[in-house]
C-alpha cells in the first residue's frame, strides 16, 4: 500500500526513532509498504519517520539511479550494488569516513526543494536487515549520501538542517510555504 509521505513542518520529522526490539508482522507490512511508496515517488530512500512513524526504520534502493555511481564492500571486498539492493536497515548504526564530499540532495519530505550537501564520502554501517539478521557494509558513492541521509531522519535530522546558511536563506520562501501548508493540511 503507498503511504501519505510527510512533508517538511510535521512534528514526526523532528522525532528521534525508537529502537526497534522484534521484527513483527507489522514491522514486515511497514516495510513492504515503505518500499512501495518509495518507488511510486521515484525516491532512492524513505525513513519511517517521512510516512508518520518515529522508529529506526530505513528502506534504501539505488539501482535506479544510474547517473550518480553506488561502491559497497562487504568484509572489505568490493560487491555488486545491485545484487545488495532493495535494502532494509533497522537500528542502524554509521561511521562516516574520508573526506567531504559535497553533492546535489532532494528529499521526498521537501518536493521540488534541491541543495548541496556536504557529507563524508563512505560509511561503514552495522544494522538488522528486514529479517533482524545484522549486517555490515562499506558504502561509496550514492549509496553513501543516502544511509546517512536517512539516518539523519531516523534521528530527527533533516537535509536543510546540513545546507549552508546562504543556502537555506535562498530556500527560505519555499521552505516556509512549505511549512504553512503542511501545518495547515495537519489542522484539518
Amino acid at each position: 500500500m503507498t503511504l501519505e509521505v510527510t512533508k517538511y513542518g510535521n512534528p514526526v520529522l523532528r522525532q528521534k526513532g525508537a529502537r526497534i526490539e522484534r521484527v513483527t508482522p507489522e514491522i514486515k507490512k511497514l516495510i513492504a509498504d515503505m518500499f512501495e511508496t518509495m518507488h511510486a515517488n521515484h525516491g532512492v530512500g524513505l525513513a519511517a519517520q517521512q510516512v508518520g512513524h518515529a522508529l529506526q526504520l530505513t528502506v534504501i534502493d539505488v539501482r535506479e539511479a544510474t547517473d550518480r555511481p553506488s561502491t559497497l564492500e562487504l568484509k572489505g571486498e568490493p560487491a555488486d550494488v545491485d545484487k545488495f539492493m532493495p535494502l532494509v536497515l533497522i537500528n542502524p548504526e554509521i561511521t562516516p569516513s574520508g573526506d567531504a564530499a559535497t553533492s546535489g540532495e532532494g528529499c521526498l519530505s521537501f518536493p521540488q526543494i534541491y541543495g548541496d550537501i556536504s557529507r563524508p564520502a563512505f560509511v561503514d554501517v552495522k544494522a538488522l536487515n528486514e529479517k533482524g539478521k545484522p549486517i555490515e557494509f562499506r558504502a561509496g558513492g550514492l549509496l553513501s549520501r543516502a544511509v546517512q541521509h536517512e539516518v539523519d531522519h531516523l534521528n530527527g535530522i533533516v537535509f536543510i538542517d546540513r545546507m549552508v546558511a546562504a543556502k537555506k536563506r535562498e530556500l527560505k520562501p519555499e521552505l516556509d510555504e512549505l511549512q504553512a501548508q503542511t501545518k495547515a493540511t495537519l489542522e484539518k
